[in-house]
């Protein structure tokens, strides 16, 4: 006699073609029943015996389509309903949606073939997508995902595309945002006036391609948000981009029409080729080879050597490069500081004065987000910005507690993170929250979170830095929700975050934990940037530090490198800063050591201080330029004959002035700054390796924004090797404050002390 059993999947298994592949396998095995999606993932019932119903479970999870992930699995036995065949059945919802949101993907080798098909009906359709590919969470509005919780629910579909959904045998059988060019979005390109081009949507394309082609700066909506772009060989546009964007040196990405193109211009690894033509499609960092030409290198990357490249992640995009097949400018569409945009009456309104013309599209995009961006040191990731593609899901750990939190993260590259299920979704990266326009994306980010997954916060976590804005949105916030408001301390979050990511909480071993940035609030009163803690079963605390020297100037600090030189320059040495400043500057700046009372152990300010005093880099335009720049010179150093600049000095507190000073005198002598440079990266691997072996421990984990340098990385994971050394990194985490949220989630949820 049959019986009938449920099967529950759990993970991202909800816009990914997870449906159609079930009961395409269902269907294979001749078994009847029905798949669904609910408010816990994927729910089938079939009519068989224990076993098979087993061996049916272990044939899904072998077979599962490859952009799902699944966390969890469960068969039991229900009562028995009758089934005449298989059936998709409409989704339910009983209770609170408790289910990752799926991301973005980039276009399918599939989906691209067809729109460049002249033969094919969605040939020059730039909206084409299907189950395996397209945008996800940049057009949910509910859950579960379907096409009425969707912006895409807009467009009807024609009867051809409510064939292709309705038909098992097709690739867009329940694809939920399956268009084409006589029922779909609809593109529009119009000048800064507002005239429209009367032109077919496939001529469009090749006439927005003709103009970047010629100079202009062209406004692009895609599916996460609006690019600018412009010819990347053209250097009038680049710098009249810079000068409408007021963003003077900050290096621009660049969209290349093919992997092909990529490889003759770019070193090209295979984890890196691998992320570039993988379904999130980041940014990735790359180092151009000499013979490269067709591109305003010092224009689009000042004085960098290494480049942003990516490929079109979106049938729009992969049109428009196949008309202009060469690389071009594709930089978020905002004005400095601000988020990307993703309306059209906000484009309009902000980017009038920057682009040349405006390529919108109709559909509405509810979770306007930036591409991610990643780099390598060796074969290891550095995921430098996690947005497009990877975010709003955390895939490893999952809640440990039925508790309701909301983390709200830290000032500069602001996250948010929410456990209001048994999931824990990070958000994506929003920007920093002193800007107006950021601040108000941020807030509003967190009422439609709350609002789709129908919970309010029990707990509020922030920063425990009063002055952060997020400190101060959440405790508002807090105040409204009745919630627990608790603070945590920057640093020590971020040390959570990697002990977290790598599930080393339950460890036997001590950690020592090494957490380098530019600003956080310590619990001295100091800023601190430069830390050593020590982890051991649910306990952490601070071990050593480097130098205190003097803050001084506030925010200028980090906008000034000289100034952080003359704080690390010994009394009797600074001198040799004193022709950086004018008279006035040096008598202010000076009687400011003299009265100043707050200390700072930043590592982030040490870079900018050896930025400055090897290569003159006084003042910067961006954050973290100097020490990029730094790194940059310091990359074109190829032997292996370094200087140790602490090299016989005994220490507790790490010497900050004695590297100074060793600095100095390596200039003096006339060593080339590439060595140097190199050096000092090579001396604070030192540091971490020595304090490790010194101090017994066989684990120790990094974080924080210092670690996004690809040679200290590379450096360390060299010498942690040699010296036997387990060492652990952000990798799905950025390790910039993106990952502050998260790390407050965990410090929360495992720190006793």
């Amino acid at each position: 006699m049959q019986r009938t059993f449920e099967i529950i999947i759990s993970g991202q298994v909800q816009g990914v073609g997870f449906r159609p592949f079930v009961y395409g396998l269902a269907k294979q095995l001749q078994l009847k029943g029905s798949v669904s999606n609910n408010q816990d993932g994927v729910l089938i019932r079939i009519n068989t015996s224990e076993e098979k119903a087993h061996e049916f479970l272990l044939a899904i999870l072998s077979g599962a389509p490859e952009i799902s992930f699944i966390q969890n699995h469960n068969v039991s036995e229900i009562a028995f309903s009758p089934y005449e065949d298989f059936q998709i059945v409409p989704s339910e919802k009983n209770h609170q949606i408790n289910i990752p949101l799926t991301p973005d993907f980039a276009i399918c080798e599939s989906c691209k073939s067809e729109i460049r098909d002249v033969g094919n009906r969605r040939f020059g359709y730039a909206f084409t997508t299907c189950t395996n590919c397209g945008p996800r969470y940049s057009v949910t509005t509910m859950f579960p995902f379907e096409r009425p919780n969707t912006t895409v629910s807009e467009f009807d579909m024609c009867l051809k595309c409510q064939t292709e959904y309705t038909n098992p045998e097709d690739r867009r059988f329940h694809s939920q945002t399956n268009s084409c060019s006589d029922c779909g979005i609809k593109l529009q390109l119009v000048d800064t006036d507002g005239r429209e081009f009367n032109e077919t949507q496939n001529n469009i394309i090749k006439k927005a391609a003709a103009l970047i082609a010629n100079g202009s700066i062209l406004a692009i909506k895609n599916t996460n948000g609006y690019l600018l772009c412009c010819d990347a060989n053209n250097k009038q546009a680049i710098q009249r981009l810079r000068e409408k964007k007021r963003r003077p040196s900050k290096p621009f990405a660049l969209l290349y029409p093919s992997i092909e193109k990529i490889k003759q211009d770019f070193e090209v690894s295979i984890p890196e080729e691998k992320a570039l033509t993988s379904a999130i499609a980041p940014i990735v960092i790359l180092n151009p080879k000499e013979s490269i030409s067709d591109l305003e290198l010092e224009s689009i990357a000042p004085r960098l050597h290494q480049l942003g490249i990516m490929l079109p992640s979106s049938s729009l995009l992969i049109l428009l490069m196949d008309e202009l097949k060469i690389p071009i400018i594709a930089t978020s569409g905002n004005i400095h500081s601000s988020p990307i945009i993703s309306k059209k009456e906000e484009a309009v309104e902000k980017l009038i004065g920057v682009a040349d013309y405006f390529l919108h599209h109709d559909l509405e995009i509810s979770f306007p987000q930036d591409d991610s961006v990643v780099r390598f040191g060796g074969e290891h990731q550095i995921t430098l910005r996690r947005s497009r593609g990877l975010a709003p899901n955390y895939m490893g750990n999952t809640s440990m507690k039925n508790q309701k939190v909301l983390a709200m993260g830290a000032h500069l590259k602001s996250t948010f993170t929410f456990t209001p299920n048994s999931h824990t979704y990070v958000s994506p990266y929003f920007g920093n929250l002193d800007s107006y326009d950021v601040s108000e994306r941020f807030q509003e980010s967190i009422t439609k979170y709350t609002a789709l997954f129908e919970t309010e916060p029990e707990v509020v976590l922030v920063d425990s830095h009063p002055q952060y804005q997020s400190n101060i949105i959440g405790s508002q916030l807090a105040t409204n929700w009745n919630a627990k408001l608790v603070s945590i301390q920057h640093h020590k979050a971020h040390f959570a975050s990697v002990l977290g990511e790598h599930n080393l909480f339950e460890s036997e071993e001590k950690i020592l934990g090494v957490v380098w940035d530019g600003t956080g609030f310590g619990e001295d009163n100091s800023i601190w940037g430069g830390e050593f803690f020590s982890y051991h079963k649910n306990e952490m605390e601070r071990l050593t530090h480097f130098e205190y020297v003097d803050w001084i100037a506030a925010d200028k600090m980090a906008k000034e490198p000289r100034l952080s030189l003359l704080s690390v320059l010994p009394e009797t040495d600074r001198h040799i800063a004193k022709g950086k400043f004018s008279e006035s500057e040096w008598k202010i700046y000076n009687k400011m050591l003299e009265k100043n009372s707050l200390k700072t152990s930043s590592v982030g300010r040490l870079f900018d201080a050896v930025a400055s005093l090897l290569l003159n880099i006084d003042s910067t335009s961006y954050e973290g330029e100097a020490a990029m720049l730094l790194e940059n010179e310091a990359s074109n150093y190829q032997d292996e004959s370094y200087i140790n600049f602490l090299s016989g000095n005994a220490y507790q507190v790490i010497p900050t002035k004695t590297i100074i000073k060793g600095i100095h005198k390596a200039i003096e002598q006339g060593l080339p700054t590439a060595q140097i440079a190199n050096s000092f990266i090579h001396t604070l691997s030192l540091v971490i390796i020595n304090m490790a072996n010194q101090n017994n421990y066989n684990y120790v984990v990094c974080s924080g924004g210092v670690f996004q340098n690809a040679i200290l990385v590379k450096k360390l994971l060299e010498m942690a090797e040699k010296a036997n050394v387990e060492l652990k990194f952000n990798r799905i985490l950025s390790s910039n404050d993106e990952n502050i949220s998260l790390g407050q989630l965990w410090y929360h949820q495992h720190i006793k002390n």
